[in-house]
């Protein structure tokens, strides 16, 4: 299929995530329908078709963790679990007839850019290849699950998973577990494994600032009013938005808001961690950094299960892994047969271990030198006619990615339609640089930056710490950033033999 003369483009999306499923949903509704979502597993979801593991949930209430053009009346709690979430995402593919464009068990291994054709050819794990005016890559920053080096792994006896590879085979019943890692997935997982387990140790390298969880089940009144008057949806997601935007923002982004708005939420999760009885645990669990410095986390539970007698957490490092157990820098042993890392994910890979090539052949992982950055997280100089979904710096501290996500939706379709004119678009340099320097001045200031925390947000190179994860504004302010295409800002004029043969016409 051509572009450049009229017709509609084709488009590859690789990963059917939030992004990767709602960007094909606003294509097809303006009229772009030769478009194929890459899947490499068997089935769509995400972070949502992976993350199995016991208590899985969203910690951002389920009327903002939604599309806006696709509200869903049955939540069945403020706060929905995997399940209802995944089950919501298969629901959406179907009603807007994505089936058929899914390619499910396919693994994009390499693309590349061919500045004759102004085409992207895409090659598969299997060997297959495909050809497309555009790409998307929708993988996102939380797929790739990282697994940390320890010594002695290798030698342990018992059974090794991690969070987001779930074993479900593996009866944790009477067992004595490590967990390794104490962060957003731990926090929902560790009370429900440790009613079943023998003995559990947590083993944290840093606490977190943990809030109540102000979840509730919703009654089924509500969700027959939800269907009847769509207003009661919308309200609450306003509300959570305001609340997100006027009171969470500030406090991560502005000097001024983190020494006001901090006050309130620091006593609001310190006022939790009341539910800690002893007091030396206490203070091993309170954060020495400004709160804001790593996402907020939040629980009901997670405090009151490590008030259990079967329950323990040390902050000692990790020295190495032994056949029976894990040895810390303070000599113990903490006596094991089943690991579980909440290590979180590769979150600065991003295309990873997807090749893509542009220009000249450069190889986009090379490009960035282990600093990802794209304008306004969805473009790169170099690789036209290839967009981001959840790119760098689009991550938010607070708030829901899923209103990013809509705003990149918003402006892959303009760009979509300017492709059906022009074929060809490219970010130039200049728009790059300047947009990157902008947005890592701002980050300066931000908490992420500045708050003596370690983040995932920030990314170790060579010329040393960057953050490359997260947006330093509000999610408003990114809408207003990505609302229209400033064509000044790319190359837009066709290449190669597709330039020549538009020229002789």
């Amino acid at each position: 299929m051509r572009n450049g003369n009229g017709t509609r483009p084709s488009i590859a999306i690789v990963g059917s995530g939030f992004s990767g499923l709602g960007v094909a949903i606003r294509l097809k509704q303006a009229g772009f329908t030769a478009l194929t979502i890459y899947e490499k597993a068997d089935g769509i979801g995400g972070v949502w078709r992976d993350n199995t593991y016991p208590g899985a949930a969203c910690d951002a209430p389920s009327h903002l963790y939604s599309y806006s053009f696709e509200p869903n009346p049955n939540w069945s709690r403020r706060f929905a679990e995997q399940p209802e979430i995944l089950a919501y995402l298969r629901r959406c593919a179907a009603k807007y007839d994505l089936e058929r464009h899914v390619r499910s068990g396919t693994e994009i291994l390499a693309a590349d850019f061919d500045s004759t054709t102004s085409k992207w050819h895409l090659r598969t794990r299997a060997g297959d290849t495909a050809t497309v005016d555009i790409l998307i890559s929708a993988c996102g920053q939380l797929s790739r699950p990282a697994h940390p080096d320890l010594p002695g792994l290798d030698e342990f006896a018992g059974k090794v998973f991690h969070s987001a590879e779930w074993d479900h085979t593996h009866d944790l019943g009477g067992r004595d577990i490590a967990v390794i890692g104490n962060g957003a997935s731990a926090i929902q997982f560790v009370p429900p494994v440790a009613a079943q387990a023998a003995m559990l140790t947590v083993f944290q390298r840093q606490a977190h600032w943990i809030s109540p969880k102000p979840d509730r089940a919703y009654p089924r009144l509500r969700k027959i009013a939800n269907r009847w008057f769509p207003i009661l949806q919308k309200l609450p997601r306003l509300g959570v938005f305001l609340w997100f935007e006027g009171v969470l923002n500030p406090m991560l982004v502005s000097p001024v808001g983190r020494r006001i708005l901090s006050l309130p939420i620091r006593a609001w999760c310190r006022w939790n961690l009341r539910r800690v009885q002893d007091p030396r645990l206490r203070a091993e669990l309170l954060p020495g950094y400004e709160v804001g410095c790593n996402r907020i986390l939040t629980s009901n539970e997670y405090y009151d299960t490590l008030n259990r007698a079967d329950t323990h957490l040390t902050s000692s490092p990790i020295v190495q892994v032994e056949a029976k157990g894990v040895r810390t820098e303070d000599g113990r042993i903490h006596r094991a047969d089943t690991i579980i890392f909440a290590t979180g994910f590769r979150s600065h890979d991003f295309v990873a271990p997807m090749r893509i090539r542009g220009l000249g052949g450069q190889d986009l992982t090379e490009t960035w030198h282990g600093r990802p950055h794209a304008y306004l997280g969805l473009t790169v100089p170099g690789f036209p006619n290839f967009f981001l979904m959840y790119g760098p710096n689009t991550n938010v501290g607070s708030g829901s990615i899923v209103h990013m996500l809509e705003s990149q939706m918003n402006y892959i379709v303009r760009a979509a339609e300017e492709l059906t004119r022009t074929g060809y678009l490219e970010v130039n340099a200049e728009s790059m640089d300047w947009f990157d320097e902008s947005v890592q001045q701002r980050l300066a200031t931000t908490v992420w930056n500045t708050g003596g925390c370690n983040s995932w947000y920030i990314a170790r190179t060579a010329a040393g710490p960057a953050n490359t994860n997260n947006w330093p504004g509000s999610m408003l302010g990114y809408r207003l950033r990505t609302r229209r295409i400033e064509l000044d800002d790319y190359h837009t004029t066709p290449r190669g033999s597709l330039a020549r043969h538009d020229a002789e016409n």
